[in-house]
Order: structure tokens, then C-alpha cells, then sequence
């Protein structure tokens, strides 16, 4: 019996649903406009490319291994909470939680905003996005509800569509290739450690949730066999699209246009295969995001959860409802989802969100770096994984030190604002 038939009749995730959450996580609607935003960098985005694919498969290679030999959930917190104590734990899972839960507000508007493309009238209608955008976050939170299983044939289903209008793009460059299609003049962009900095910066965005695999470990069929397998193959196809379509756009696609336009996916085959493909690819844009919120919903949930059976949460957190998943952790952090989907909204609203957006991933980064340091901790004579946690570590140092001083201290204040939780929790249990 295969893992994705087991799943069938276990309920928990098989290797494919298990794939599917990995690639959704990390593949959602910022590729969709990325390609805009690095045509001005030239050649120096796939530098940027080259470069965080390689610490994104060293810190996927830290979490294959660590999740063969802790397969339990929590991931990331479990790792740092068996190699550092508890404290350790929770600093890395509230600033894991923290991350998801503000993200997701994005990943929802983005929904809407791919649907606005072919429904006009939503943009139009006041109030209509928020309401939609809403009610996408409490669906998938019910389709979280539900079980793992449910959630995981979410997650198959749109990464396969998904999928589809990128591998559409590379297959259109391929032929252009072999065929001797007119190429894009060179934009004469020349290389320096600065341009390849910011490509990078951009490009990690990219890699965001290559862990997902390890966090519902205890939901999953053969966790030892099936995260770490998941996991790495995840990394290494999701980056295979991401440069496919990067050196697509770099030699077929004019800088000029691709960086003025607010669809570049969608004008890059409309250019070749006509325009009509534009509400298809908004379609598959909104679909993507929409599975990346799915998957991410699933994520959120499971950090508290693991956390309170861990002591270092409140117990309430614990609970389980009838299908096996962590409901009070759903409705606990959609609610907080909710309020950020809507704070997005408010008239002024959108450049106090990026910034909260900003600071989170300044404190979620310390995610990663645990992970890597308690790779070194936990298998000391592993000399593979210290080598690929060493380089982990100073890759996530850097996408640290890129975002900047300001967003990293307010990074480490939101980290702090968890403290009080943490010692609250620790004292009602003396």
C-alpha cells in the first residue's frame, strides 16, 4: 500500500498530500508579480536565485534530518525545545506563530485581489474584499477543521493547478529556445554584491515554508520516511520552477515590460499565446493563493497546539475536536488572522501592514536559525548536517541582516511580548 492510499484510510497526510503542502507553502502568489520585481536586477536574479537556493536547500536538509529523527509535531519548536529547554521552544514557535498568522492576512487579500481581475465588480463594492477575504480564512479554517486528510486533498488539487501556468511559462521559453525565438535585448545590468543582496532578499520570500512538512509530523503517514523525503524533493522542485521562470523572463521577456506590468506571468503568455490567457492565469493566481493559505492555516494551528501539550502554553490550547485537530488553536489564530485581514483593509491601513509583515519575519527568521543551531546540538556527529546547518545559520543571518536594523529590533521586541505568556504558563505549573 502506498502512503497516499494509507492516508486514505488512516487520515493522516501520505507522502503526496505531504509534497503537496511543502510546495503550496512556499509557491503561493508572490511568484505571480516576482518576476516584475526583479527584472530591473538583470542577470544578478539568478545569482540572488543561485544563492538562496542553496541555503534553502541547507536548511532543508536540516529539517529532513531532524524530522527522521524527532518525527513530532511541532517542528521547528520541538527541535529547539529537545536541544535548548523549554524556553529555547518557545521563543522559536511564538515567533513561528506569529510570522504565519500576520502572513496569512496578506496571502488572503491576495486571493481576492487575483479574483478582482476577473470579477471587476468586487474592487468596486466597498467592503466586498474584506467580507471575501474573510471568508476565505474561516473556509479554510473549516476545511482545517475537518482533519488533515481534508486539508491535504485541499492542498493537492491547487498545487497542481496552480502549477499549471508556470510550467505553461517554462514550456513556452523551452520552445522559443530550441526554435531560435527573437530573445530580449540584454539589459546591461552589471554584477555587484549589492544587486545580488537584494535579489537574495527578494528571492527567500520565495522559500518560506520549506519546514511546513515537519510541523504536523504526528498527522503524518511514516513521518521518519516521508518528511524528510517530502521535504528535500519540495525544495528542489519548487526552486526548478523558480529559476525556469526567472531565466525565462530574463531572456524572452523585454525589463521594461516585465517590470511595468502588474501581471507579468499573465503578459508573458499572453505575448506568446494571446492575450484571452489573462483571466485563465488570475484564475490559477487566485487558486495558488488560496492553497497557500490552506496550507499555512494548517501550520498556524499546529504551533499552540504543540506548544500546550509542551507545558509552555496555556493547556486550553491542547484540546483536540472529534476529527483529531487542534480546534480552539484554529479559532484562536484565524481570529487573530481575522483581525489582521481586516486591519489590511482600513483606509491607511496598508503601509502599517507591511510593516508588522516586516517585523514578523524579522522574528520569524529566528525559526530557522534554531533549527540549524539545534541540528549542531542534537547530532553532533552528523558531519553532513553540521555542514549544512553551518551554512543554514549564516544564510539566515544574512536574510536577517538584509531586512535591517529597525525591523530586527522590533523583531526581537515582538519575541519578548511572548515572554510574559511563557513565564505565566511556567508558574501556574510550580
Amino acid at each position: 500500500m502506498t502512503a497516499a492510499a494509507s492516508a486514505s484510510t488512516s487520515g493522516k497526510l501520505g507522502f503526496a498530500a505531504l509534497l503537496a503542502l511543502v510546495i503550496g507553502n512556499m509557491i503561493g502568489s508572490g511568484i505571480y508579480l516576482l518576476p516584475a520585481t526583479l527584472a530591473p536586477l538583470g542577470w544578478n536574479q539568478l545569482a540572488g536565485w543561485g544563492t538562496t537556493i542553496i541555503g534553502a536547500l541547507a536548511l532543508a536538509f536540516v529539517f529532513a534530518r531532524l524530522g527522521a529523527k524527532l518525527p513530532i509535531s511541532g517542528g521547528p519548536y520541538a527541535y529547539a525545545n529537545a536541544a535548548f529547554g523549554p524556553f529555547a521552544g518557545f521563543a522559536t514557535a511564538w515567533s513561528y506563530w506569529v510570522m504565519s498568522w500576520v502572513g496569512n492576512g496578506a496571502v488572503a487579500v491576495a486571493v481576492v485581489s487575483a479574483l478582482s481581475l476577473i470579477f471587476p465588480a468586487i474592487g468596486q463594492t466597498q467592503g466586498l474584499p474584506a467580507l471575501l477575504a474573510v471568508t476565505c480564512v474561516w473556509l479554510v479554517t473549516w476545511i482545517n477543521i475537518r482533519g488533515v486528510r481534508e486539508a491535504g486533498y485541499v492542498q493537492s488539487v491547487t498545487v497542481v493547478l496552480k502549477l499549471l501556468p508556470l510550467l505553461a511559462l517554462i514550456g513556452v521559453a523551452l520552445w522559443l529556445w530550441l526554435s531560435g525565438g527573437e530573445r530580449a535585448p540584454d539589459p546591461g545590468v552589471p554584477f555587484s554584491t549589492a544587486s545580488l543582496a537584494t535579489a537574495a532578499g527578494l528571492t527567500f520570500w520565495g522559500f518560506l515554508g520549506l519546514e511546513a512538512g515537519t510541523v504536523p509530523a504526528d498527522k503524518v503517514d511514516d513521518p521518519a520516511r516521508n518528511v524528510p523525503r517530502a521535504t528535500m524533493i519540495g525544495v528542489m522542485v519548487t526552486g526548478l520552477v523558480y529559476v525556469g521562470i526567472s531565466v525565462a523572463f530574463a531572456l524572452f521577456m523585454p525589463v521594461g515590460e516585465a517590470a511595468s506590468s502588474a501581471a507579468p506571468i499573465a503578459d508573458f503568455l499572453g505575448r506568446y499565446l494571446g492575450g484571452e490567457l489573462a483571466i485563465v492565469v488570475a484564475a490559477c493566481a487566485a487558486i495558488s493563493a488560496f492553497g497557500t493559505l490552506n496550507g499555512w492555516v494548517l501550520v498556524q494551528a499546529e504551533m499552540p497546539w504543540a506548544m500546550a501539550r509542551g507545558g509552555v502554553f496555556p493547556r486550553w490550547f491542547a484540546a483536540e475536536g472529534k476529527h483529531g485537530t487542534p480546534v480552539r488553536s484554529h479559532l484562536v489564530s484565524s481570529a487573530l488572522l481575522t483581525l489582521v485581514t481586516l486591519m489590511n483593509y482600513q483606509k491607511g491601513m496598508a503601509e502599517l501592514f507591511g510593516f508588522i509583515a516586516s517585523i514578523s519575519l524579522a522574528a520569524g527568521l529566528l525559526t530557522y536559525l534554531m533549527s540549524a543551531l539545534a541540528a549542531l546540538r542534537l547530532m553532533p556527529g552528523d558531519r553532513p548536517l553540521g555542514i549544512a546547518a553551518l551554512i543554514a545559520a549564516a544564510f539566515t543571518l544574512w536574510a536577517e541582516w538584509g531586512l535591517g536594523v529597525e525591523a530586527m529590533l522590533y523583531g526581537a521586541l515582538l519575541i519578548l511580548c511572548g515572554a510574559p505568556v511563557y513565564w505565566a504558563v511556567r508558574r501556574q505549573d510550580t
